[in-house]
């Protein structure tokens, strides 16, 4: 029982890490705006055009040394990008229509930017619930 207790706590600490390193990181955040700016920008769709410069700024916090800080934005607005894209309606008269919508290179897109939002809602709110701020010497 002893080495499978191990091997859990093994792969529950590689887990944490894992999640830990891709919340603070700055290329998440940055490559949900890419992504968000693929999608939205033609046509021009106000509302998720917000999105991108606040990523981008979560990305510049990422690199001023707010890894925690910008873990927590990039969460709270990857969520609200997710709620915001679920809405979504798949458009096409017949069921081959709508397949074409799910599996073209939008579609695609889309699904990509939706897995990467989702990826920074639990991994960078995991950085920002349990990582702890380093204290500054000024």
């Amino acid at each position: 029982m002893s080495s499978t207790d191990a091997d859990t706590k093994a792969l529950q600490i590689s887990a944490n890490s894992y999640a830990q390193t891709w919340g603070k990181s700055p290329f998440p955040p940055m490559l949900l705006a890419t992504l968000i700016s693929a999608l939205h920008a033609r046509p021009f769709q106000k509302l998720p055009m917000i999105f991108p410069p606040i990523l981008l700024f979560s990305t510049y916090l990422n690199l001023s040394a707010y890894q925690v800080d910008s873990a927590g934005i990039t969460a709270a607005w990857s969520g609200l990008y997710l709620l915001l894209v679920r809405r979504r309606k798949v458009a096409g008269a017949s069921f081959a229509g709508r397949l074409g919508n799910r599996f073209g290179a939008r579609g695609m897109t889309r699904g990509v930017a939706m897995g990467v939002g989702g990826a920074n809602v639990l991994a960078c709110g995991a950085t920002y619930a349990f990582a702890k701020r380093e204290e500054s010497v000024a």
